[in-house]
């Protein structure tokens, strides 16, 4: 991940339903800076769309299953270090005085490289089992993974035939394992659990010398360390060398659905001929280079960032459980509350939330990261229905309530208060209303519930055997709670006309 969207990380902690109230201007200014101006006007551009029927077929799908899991995991996780940035100089952020292995090495920054190069000869993740990952994915409600096959430092969990810096090569510890082939394991477990597969692959380097000259000073950053146009024929062989990485990727690891590249905007990476050969490989799978734009970027992904309204092309926020996209034995991890109510936030914006865990050393996904999967499955088993195969519909969220729409029928979700356990006795929304006939229920109770009009609205009464904190049921779920109008009219579908001179 880059590391000024990687990091705005320990405050993010903070973030709760209050940022989707920050001004449009502020969300704009996020996304911009998520994405050159060169890509969204490429994405603009008619001739950069999208035309092949088996990719948009895909992306509707992919619109559809709204919550997927991001995974980070390297040799960095023996130190509890931040994924690949503390190997960048100019980027002190990433070797906070808190790092052990920073500490232990006096600060000094030469050592700290070339230990943090060598982990891969010391990474045996003896309690590997990804199954069990899987199946926490399954019971949270996630339906993708998006798997980091290599990040910026340039290991690769995969049994790559191009590179002896692998976690299959006889260098690393793990190598003589089973399981050994991570990427392929992880993959195989999750398409076991009925859940899509995807692979994270940064298209930067810092360990292969064709991207990172090491007879010129480092740099280990989104460009090479020396003018790729001065030196045409060492770009090409990198060029070679990732494009055929990626080729193997999609040979040998069975159906992927995305292959999504980080780290490649500013440089012609020949993304056009990358992704023919991705299409001829995997038909339809979607293309994901970040900064791209048009049809080489299918979706666009804010990092940890939810936009104060919808966007107008498909997107999914990344976003990290705890503060890291790696393990770090001090993380701290999001309340169930707040991924939930960021889960619906994005959701009513038509995203998806793709929410990262690391795992640890020894191949374990954290207790937090588990407890926090178990209690968003809990949530969605009753409330799953609301955000699966949803669009939005404006004005997305009125108050504390988001709405979500399939065909003719509305969800309005209800998103708790603070330290509020049962919905309240009664919703009230100003732009939706149940159309003549319609059915009102509270979804995962089923619960028929009684409305009235009010003015282009409508007030939902939950009844109190439901909403009463005293006399009221055990609550059946926590953190939001949704109602289904099977046939709404929104305001939004029937604009007032407008008004003519002379008109009252």
């Amino acid at each position: 991940m880059s590391h000024s969207r990687a990091d705005n990380l320990s405050n993010f902690q903070h973030m709760t339903h209050r940022s989707a109230t920050c001004c449009l201007a502020s969300a704009l200014a996020v996304i911009l800076s998520i994405f050159p101006a060169s890509s969204v006007r490429g994405a603009d551009s008619n001739a950069e769309k999208e035309t092949d029927p088996a990719v948009l077929a895909n992306l509707e799908k992919f619109k559809d299953m709204k919550f997927g899991l991001f995974i980070h995991w390297g040799p960095c996780s023996q130190w509890g270090a931040r994924i690949a940035w503390p190997l960048s100089e100019s980027q002190p952020w990433a070797r906070p005085d808190d790092l052990p292995a920073w500490v232990e090495r006096k600060k000094n920054f030469k050592v700290f490289v070339r230990d943090y190069f060598d982990l891969n000869k010391t990474f045996n993740p003896r309690h590997f089992e990804p199954e069990l990952w899987a199946k926490a994915a399954k019971k949270a409600g996630m339906k993708y993974v998006v798997f980091v096959s290599k990040c910026h430092d340039g290991f690769a969990m995969f049994d790559t035939k191009l590179s002896n810096y692998c976690v299959t090569d006889p260098s690393c510890r793990f190598h003589t394992n089973p399981r050994a082939n991570i990427a392929k394991e992880v993959l195989d477990a999750f398409r076991n659990e009925g859940i899509r597969t995807a692979f994270y692959f940064s298209m930067p380097d810092w360990h292969h010398p064709d991207y990172e000259d090491p007879e010129l000073p480092a740099q280990r950053l989104f460009r090479p360390n020396y003018d790729v146009k001065k030196h045409p024929e060492k770009w090409q062989r990198y060029l070679d060398f990732m494009h055929g990485q990626i080729k193997e990727l999609l040979s040998n690891y069975g159906p992927i659905d995305i292959i999504w590249l980080d780290g490649g905007a500013g440089n012609d990476w020949q993304t056009d001929k990358l992704a023919a050969m991705a299409r001829r490989l995997q038909p339809g799978i979607l293309v994901v280079h970040r900064g791209e734009g048009g049809r080489y970027e299918n979706y666009r992904t804010p990092e940890q960032q939810i936009p104060a309204q919808a966007l107008p092309y498909p997107w999914e926020t990344c976003l990290t459980m705890g503060d890291y996209w790696a393990y770090n034995p001090k993380d701290y991890y999001k309340p169930a509350r707040e991924l939930i109510q960021l889960l619906v936030e994005i959701v009513c914006k038509g995203g998806n939330l793709l929410l990262d865990v690391g795992p640890d050393a020894e191949g374990r996904f954290p207790p937090e990261a588990m407890a926090r999967l178990e209690e968003l499955g809990q949530w969605m088993q009753y409330n799953g229905e609301a955000l699966y195969g949803t669009r939005p519909v404006a004005p997305y969220k009125e108050g504390r309530v988001c709405f979500t729409r399939k065909g003719d029928s509305v969800y309005l979700i209800q998103l708790a208060d603070l330290a509020q356990n049962k919905p309240p006795w009664v919703i009230a929304v100003s732009s939706i209303q149940p159309a003549e006939g319609s059915a009102v229920t509270l979804v995962g109770k089923n619960l028929p519930l009684k409305w009235e009009k009010r003015g282009n609205g409508a007030v939902i009464y939950i009844p109190p055997s439901i909403s009463s904190p005293i006399i009221g049921e055990r609550a059946f779920c926590r953190h939001a709670w949704a109602v289904k109008i099977d046939k709404a009219i929104v305001q939004s579908d029937h604009p007032s006309p407008p008004q003519t001179a002379g008109s009252k």
